[in-house]
C-alpha cells in the first residue's frame, strides 16, 4: 500500500492518499465535504471533481457515460471514482461541496493593492521641555506632516480624552491612525489597525474583521438579523416602521445590538480587542441601510419608490451605537434605486473581474429580497424581485435553515428517494437547496406537472386535505414524516417566479434573447449552494448551458471587504452605481403576463 500527497482547493486542504481509497473517501477523511448520494457506486454523479495535476486511475464506465470526451481531457472525474496513482492537486467545484463547505469559502480572499483610507503612522515624539511648549495635538500633528507628507488638521474628540495619558505612558512613542486629514485613533505602537466588513441582509448578517495592513481575514461570522421578528421581507419591515417612531427606532436599535454582539464575537475569535476597529464599511439593501441609519423610509413604500439617501455615506461609528474605536468611521457604499442597494452595488464590485470582458451578461444575489442586473457591453441595468423566504425554509412546511439535519442533497430514482443531510445526521427537515432538489426531482418524474399540480404516485399522500409527496417516511426516520406538500409547491412557484420574471423582463427591456446570454453570476446565501441544474430544470434560471453558470457565494460581503481595504475599489463602486439605472417591474407592461409565465415549472 502506497501513500501520495494530495492538494483540495478552493478549501486549501492538503494531506495524504492511500492508493486503495477513492478521492471522495480520503476528501471526507481529510475533512473536505463533498456531496455523494450513491454511497460511492458512480451512479448519482454528485461528486465531479477535476485533476488540476498528477496522475490517476483511468475513467470508469460509469465517468465514460456521464462527461463529454473534453470534460475528461480538462480532467473532469467522480471522486467516488477516482484514485491517485502520483501526488495530485485536485478542484472541487462549488456545486460538489456540502452546504457548510461552501459557506466557509465566503470568506476566501480577493486580491487587490491595499490602499485602506485609515493610514497608521508609528511617530516617536521629543517630550515637551520650557524650550519646547507645544501642545500634544501640535506635536502629533507636526511629526505626521513633516515625516508622513500627510496634511491632518484635525482630532476626533474622544481622541484628545485619552491622547496626552496614554503618549506619557508610552514614552511618547505611538502608532497614530488617520483617515483624510483626521486623527482616529491612537494606540500603542505597532497595534495594527483593524477593519470590519459587514453584509446586512434581510435574514441574514455576515461580519468580517481584518487587518488592515496585510489585508488578511482574521475572522469571520454570521447571525441572523433580528428584525426578522418584525418582518419577514423588507415590504413587512417598512410597515412596521411606518406605524410610529418608536417601531421605526426599535428595528435600528435591534440590528445595532446585534451589530455589537457579531463585532464582539469577531474579536473574541481573533483575539483582539473591538477598540482596534478604526474603520468600518457596511452594505445592505436600501432599506436596510436606511433602517440602520435611521433615515425615513415612508416614501419607499409609495411610488416611484425613491430612497432618501443614494449616494454613498461616511457616518461616525457612535453616531450610531457600533462600539469600535470612537473616532471611527463607517463607510456605507452607494444605493442604486429604492430596492436595489448597496449590497447589490458591493456584488457587483466584487464580479467585476468576471463580467466586465463579456458582452452580456446576468448578475443576481438570490434572498429573501433579489436583486438583478443585465450587463450589456458595461451598461447595468437592474430591477429588484420579493422572492420572499421561501429558499430560506420560511413557509415551507419541513423547510429549515442550513444547519446540522437539513436535507440539502436530493435524487429521486423510480419510487426511492436518495437524499443527504449536512452533517450527515438523521433528517430533521429541508434547507434550501434540497428544496429546490425536490421540486426539480419531482418535475422531472412527471409527480408534478407543468402548472405546479400533483399527478398520482406511490409516494403521494393526502394530508390535512391537502396532496403531499413523502420524502422521508415515519418509519425510516423514527419521527414525524418529511414531505413537499402541494402549498409548498405553490411557494417554490412564486419564488422561482418572481426571480425568473426579473431576468426577463431585463432582457425584453434590452432587446436580448436568453440564448444570448455569455455568463449568469449566482451570488448570496442561498445561491451559494443550490443546485444549479435544479433550478434550471425547474425554469428559475435561463435553459443554458451549465459552464455559463458561476456560483460566488456571498460577494456582497467580499464587495464590502474590498471596499474596506482599498480606497480605488471605493471609486468603482461609485462609478459602478452611477452606471446602473433600474426598472420597476411593476412598471413593465408585460409584467403579469410574464410573471405568470415564469410561475410554471420547466
Amino acid at each position: 500500500m502506497g501513500y501520495y500527497e494530495v492538494e483540495f482547493e478552493p478549501v486549501g486542504r492538503r494531506g495524504k492518499c492511500r492508493d486503495d481509497e477513492s478521492v471522495l473517501d480520503c476528501a471526507h477523511r481529510l475533512g473536505v465535504g463533498i456531496v455523494s448520494l450513491c454511497g460511492g457506486r458512480g451512479k448519482f454523479h454528485c461528486c465531479k471533481i477535476q485533476i488540476i495535476k498528477g496522475s490517476v486511475s483511468k475513467p470508469t464506465k460509469s465517468e465514460i457515460e456521464f462527461f463529454s470526451s473534453e470534460e475528461l481531457k480538462d480532467g473532469y472525474r467522480l471522486a467516488c471514482q477516482t484514485y491517485l496513482k502520483s501526488n495530485c492537486k485536485i478542484k472541487v467545484p462549488l456545486e460538489s461541496l456540502t452546504t457548510p463547505q461552501r459557506l466557509q469559502l465566503e470568506g476566501l480572499e480577493i486580491g487587490v493593492k491595499l490602499n485602506p483610507p485609515v493610514k497608521s503612522c508609528d511617530v516617536k515624539l521629543s517630550p515637551p521641555s520650557m524650550v519646547d511648549l507645544r501642545g500634544d495635538d501640535e506635536r502629533i500633528m507636526d511629526d505626521l506632516n513633516h515625516q508622513f507628507n500627510l496634511s491632518c488638521r484635525k482630532f476626533d474628540i474622544d481622541v484628545l480624552k485619552n491622547m496626552s495619558s496614554l503618549l506619557r505612558s508610552s514614552r511618547w512613542e505611538a502608532r497614530v491612525f488617520v483617515r483624510d486629514n483626521e486623527v482616529v485613533s491612537i494606540s500603542s505602537k505597532h497595534s495594527s489597525g483593524l477593519g470590519l466588513a459587514v453584509d446586512l441582509g434581510t435574514t441574514k448578517i455576515a461580519g468580517y474583521l481584518l487587518d488592515l495592513d496585510s489585508g488578511k481575514t482574521l475572522s469571520s461570522s454570521g447571525v441572523m438579523n433580528p428584525q426578522i421578528s418584525y418582518g419577514e421581507d423588507i415590504v413587512s419591515r417598512i410597515t412596521y416602521a411606518m406605524e410610529s417612531p418608536a417601531k421605526k427606532k426599535k428595528l435600528q436599535e435591534v440590528v445595532v445590538n446585534t451589530l455589537n454582539s457579531l463585532t464582539a464575537d469577531l474579536c473574541r475569535r481573533a483575539n483582539v480587542e473591538k477598540e482596534r476597529i478604526v474603520e468600518a464599511v457596511i452594505v445592505g439593501n436600501t432599506v436596510m441601510h436606511h433602517l440602520l441609519l435611521d433615515l425615513p423610509v415612508d416614501q419607499l413604500a409609495v411610488s416611484p419608490f425613491v430612497p432618501a439617501v443614494q449616494n454613498s455615506l461616511d457616518v461616525k461609528s457612535r453616531d450610531i451605537g457600533l462600539n469600535i474605536a470612537p473616532g471611527a468611521y463607517i463607510h456605507l457604499l452607494p444605493n442604486i434605486a429604492g430596492f436595489v442597494g448597496a449590497d447589490h452595488v458591493a456584488m457587483l464590485l466584487a464580479t467585476e473581474r468576471i463580467w466586465k470582458d463579456d458582452d452580456l451578461v446576468i448578475a443576481l444575489d438570490i434572498g429573501t429580497n433579489t436583486e438583478v442586473s443585465l450587463i450589456d457591453n458595461g451598461d447595468i441595468t437592474s430591477v429588484s424581485c420579493a422572492s420572499g423566504p421561501a429558499f430560506e425554509g420560511a413557509h415551507i412546511k419541513d423547510g429549515m435553515r442550513a444547519t446540522n439535519g437539513a436535507i440539502e442533497r436530493l435524487q429521486l430514482i423510480g419510487d426511492e428517494v436518495k437524499y443527504q443531510t449536512i452533517g450527515k445526521v438523521p433528517p430533521v427537515g429541508l434547507c434550501g437547496s434540497g428544496i429546490l432538489d425536490a421540486i426539480a426531482q419531482l418535475y422531472l418524474a412527471g409527480v408534478i406537472s407543468r402548472d405546479g399540480k400533483m399527478n398520482d404516485h406511490p409516494r403521494i399522500r393526502f394530508h390535512n386535505n391537502q396532496k403531499e409527496f413523502v420524502l422521508v417516511d415515519e418509519k425510516e426516520n423514527g419521527s414525524p414524516a418529511i414531505t413537499i406538500t402541494q402549498k409548498d409547491v405553490r411557494e417554490i412557484q412564486l419564488a422561482k417566479g418572481a426571480i425568473r420574471s426579473g431576468i426577463d423582463v431585463l432582457l425584453q427591456e434590452r432587446g436580448h434573447f436568453e440564448q444570448e446570454i455569455k455568463k449568469v453570476i449566482i451570488a448570496g446565501a442561498f445561491g451559494s449552494y443550490i443546485n444549479v441544474a435544479s433550478a434550471v430544470s425547474i425554469g428559475m434560471l435561463p435553459p443554458l448551458p451549465l459552464n455559463r453558470f458561476q456560483q460566488v457565494g456571498n460577494a456582497a460581503g467580499i464587495g464590502a471587504k474590498l471596499a474596506l481595504l482599498s480606497i480605488e475599489e471605493r471609486f468603482k463602486a461609485e462609478a459602478i452605481a452611477h452606471r446602473a439605472s433600474y426598472i420597476e417591474l411593476a412598471a413593465s407592461p408585460d409584467f403579469e403576463k410574464i410573471f405568470l409565465r415564469a410561475t410554471y415549472l420547466g
